[in-house]
């Protein structure tokens, strides 16, 4: 097994830009007698891209679902920006805020429009400005490019519509890092390129991305490295010149035989 080289994760009041946004060290998290990750270590720097692949069960969406609190660890450490996300008395709504997530299943209020689902946690979250707020989703829907689409409701969308409503959604929160979980899995084959399209866009403007991934296509034009999990470790990873060209780990040759 290759892990990241990791050094000692610095404070929350002394994390600079220069260090790692995202640092996990030796992270583990059973479910019951199953243990699903086994000692994971990996480093994701301020405006990196980052895809996780691997097969079904290997420990990617716990991964990734341990970044943003919403599973708790058993052990080792996870930072984003200094901050200990394990810590007892973190501020998991302040997390959140720096931590954008995107799921596989959309998650839209079926009642509000699609602007009012973007609009909502600010507004009532975080208490912001409801004009500025409006003014911000009205951006972030163009971004995604549905302009046309604010006063529609999710049931009038397609899914990939759908799915980019739910990103604007999370930018929405201004966060400075975006987790993307298995986004395009639940999509129509001709609905997945808009939506990838939405995430490169993300990517190459700067947007710190850590993205859980079976578009292995996708992977090798966006990410700046690949990490490929098994069986709750980290096997294998690199940039996607060489992981895709070049893996030395016969799991991930056998991996990338049978997809690519």
């Amino acid at each position: 097994m290759e892990t990241t080289p990791v050094t000692d994760a610095p404070s929350s009041a002394g994390w600079t830009p220069d260090q790692p946004l995202v640092r996990l060290v030796d992270v583990r998290k059973s479910f019951g007698s199953l243990e699903v990750l086994k000692g994971v270590s990996m480093d994701v720097a301020k405006g990196e891209a980052i895809c996780i692949i691997g097969p079904s069960g290997s420990g990617k969406s716990t991964l990734i679902r341990c970044i943003n609190a919403l599973v708790p660890i058993d052990s080792g450490t996870i930072r984003v920006e200094g901050q200990e996300v394990n810590d007892p008395d973190l501020d998991k709504l302040a997390l959140r805020r720096k931590v954008g997530m995107v799921f596989q299943q959309y998650n839209l209020f079926p009642h509000r429009t699609a602007l009012q689902n973007v609009m909502m946690a600010p507004v009532h979250v975080l208490k912001q400005d409801k004009a500025e707020v409006e003014a911000r989703a009205r951006t972030l829907m163009a971004k995604v490019r549905l302009a046309d689409k604010e006063n529609a409701y999710p049931g009038e969308l397609s899914g990939g519509q759908q799915q980019r409503v739910a990103i604007a959604r999370a930018l929405a929160m201004r966060p400075d890092v975006m987790l993307f979980d298995e986004v395009t899995a639940a999509l129509d084959p001709e609905t997945v390129k808009e939506v990838l399209v939405t995430i490169r866009e993300l990517a190459e403007e700067g947007m710190t991305c850590i993205l859980v991934t079976h578009e292995m296509g996708f992977a090798r034009e966006v990410a700046d490295h690949i990490y490929f999990t098994d069986a709750g470790v980290i096997v294998e990873h690199g940039p996607p010149a060489t992981f895709f060209t070049e893996p030395r780990d016969p799991r991930t040759r056998g991996f990338l035989s049978k997809i690519l």
